[in-house]
């Protein structure tokens, strides 16, 4: 039975007593049944609202699916791996360098356009002693040391 049927109901029962009309209790009760017919009423249409949304819902998602589906046919999935900035340009000619902080761990990106020598980490703010990959990176250093000297 359903909400406006169990109203309608109610108010059949509260017809067939034979109240008297007369009296503020029977007034109460005919304006209880009433409230509760609109308050049935009132969740019918929210029900339906709530449905057409749901529908419409899952008709954009689908959209939304075949969307991304051609976005990733037509561009494929270049994204880096790290979660730095080395996708936001759109310019595939720029080259550009990953080092891990030897401090914190954070992967850090970099293009031709940053001197190494002036490369901080951004989580840490620790400058790199050396951001070269060499298996003989103490000797890379110590020499570039001596060569300031």
């Amino acid at each position: 039975m359903t909400l406006t049927e169990k109203a309608a109901y109610l108010k059949g029962l509260a017809e067939g007593t034979a109240l008297d009309a007369a009296k503020p209790e029977t007034k109460l009760i005919n304006a209880m049944l009433d409230l509760i017919g609109d308050l049935t009423e009132a969740l019918d249409r929210l029900e339906e609202t709530t449905d057409t949304l749901h529908d419409y819902i899952e008709e954009i998602d689908e959209d939304l699916g075949e969307v991304e589906e051609f976005i990733m046919d037509e561009f494929g999935d270049d994204d880096c791996d790290c979660d730095c900035c080395c996708d936001d340009d759109d310019d595939e000619d720029d080259e550009y360098y990953e080092i891990t902080c030897p401090s914190c761990g954070e992967v850090i990106c970099f293009d031709e356009t940053v001197d190494p020598a002036d490369l901080v980490c951004p989580a840490c703010h620790e400058h790199f002693d050396c951001i070269c990959d060499c298996d003989a990176c103490a000797e890379c250093c110590e020499d570039e040391e001596e060569d300031d000297e």
